[in-house]
């Protein structure tokens, strides 16, 4: 079995007994098996587990077998949650945090339906509400330890979407579709920030690339979601592990010119400063670089504009057929008629 809390990155957990430890690893491997998703951090975990183990009075691996559920007529109050945690895990958990018991260690269970409440109905600050183990995830409980238990558990949950499918779904759901002009689609996460850089890749480069590729494009929970290494390298680029990476890289072959775009939403325009930072860091590129810091609207613009340094470009979302030139007498001339 795998263990899925590293002791050296959670002190309360290395402190523990190793039943306890070793309870609270079953546990996870239970709810793992479940479909709960385990991405939280190790003191999260190890929370939400005790917590799990109290809804199901539940004090040793041997305790499996008699798991308490919704028709033992048993129930915790998240005071007396915090009661069993502190007196069976040599726990010093305040009981003040008792809300924390439901917004944080049980929040995945309850969502899941795999701890339920004893009054779903009554207010979310009910101090009656008591929580305990759905009846059909303890019944699997209790034959944890067979020899066929993982098939059995599959066979029971068959059909039943979990929380972990679920929330895949709803990710999945609230992305944000992008296509590279390349033809290659990317997903954004969900957000303003998002929204412009797929702007920047729909809008503004079919506009003012010059049939540019994208060669870098990060995301909120991907700071790689795209990346051509072997073509940044091969325009001598700088090291891509760099804190200063901005937001959008795109290389136009036809004008030899690398783009590097700052999506702007609530920091991080072009300013002098940024300027000279990322000149300084191209300074060995083999393309003439572009700077551009890009806007969804005017008035996120306007906000930043005492910013902008010279000799940097801007484009605004809502008007994409403009440009804002900050680059002194370089655009100077009429107009034709």
């Amino acid at each position: 079995m795998k263990q899925y809390i590293n002791k050296d990155k959670c002190l309360t957990y290395k402190k523990k007994t190793k039943k306890n430890q070793d309870l609270i690893n079953h546990t996870l491997y239970i709810l793992d098996c479940f479909g709960v998703p385990l991405d939280g951090t190790p003191r999260r975990l190890e929370r939400m587990a005790m917590a799990f183990l109290a809804c199901g009075d539940i004090k040793s691996i041997d305790d499996f077998v008699n798991t308490k559920d919704s028709k033992s007529n048993y129930s915790l109050k998240t005071r007396s949650i915090i009661n069993f945690i502190n007196s069976n895990f040599g726990e010093k958990i305040s009981s003040g945090s008792y809300d924390d018991i439901r917004r944080k260690d049980l929040k995945i269970l309850t969502v899941g339906d795999i701890v339920l409440q004893s009054s779903p109905n009554s207010a979310t600050n009910d101090s009656t509400r008591g929580y305990v183990i759905n009846q059909n995830y303890a019944e699997l409980i209790r034959i944890y330890g067979n020899d066929d238990w993982v098939n059995v558990v599959n066979e029971n949950l068959k059909g039943i979407e979990t929380i972990g499918e679920k929330l895949k779904r709803e990710r999945d759901i609230n992305k944000i579709p992008v296509s590279l002009p390349s033809g290659k689609k990317l997903t954004f996460s969900l957000g303003e920030h998002n929204d412009l850089q797929k702007a920047i890749i729909e809008e503004f480069l079919p506009r003012y690339g010059y049939g540019s590729e994208v060669l870098y494009v990060g995301d909120t929970s991907d700071k790689y979601l795209h990346l051509d290494e072997e073509r940044l390298k091969d325009l001598n680029f700088f090291e891509l592990s760099h804190e200063e990476l901005p937001d959008v890289v795109a290389y136009s072959e036809e004008k030899n010119w690398l783009y590097l775009i700052e999506a702007v939403h609530s920091s991080g325009p072009i300013s002098e400063i940024r300027l000279l930072q990322l000149q300084k860091l191209t300074k060995t590129c083999t393309a003439d670089i572009v700077y551009v810091t890009a806007f969804l609207n005017r008035p996120k613009f306007r906000q930043f504009m005492p910013d902008i340094a010279w000799e940097t470009e801007v484009w605004i979302a809502d008007n994409p057929d403009h440009m804002v030139h900050f680059n002194g007498d370089k655009f100077m001339g009429p107009y034709k008629q």
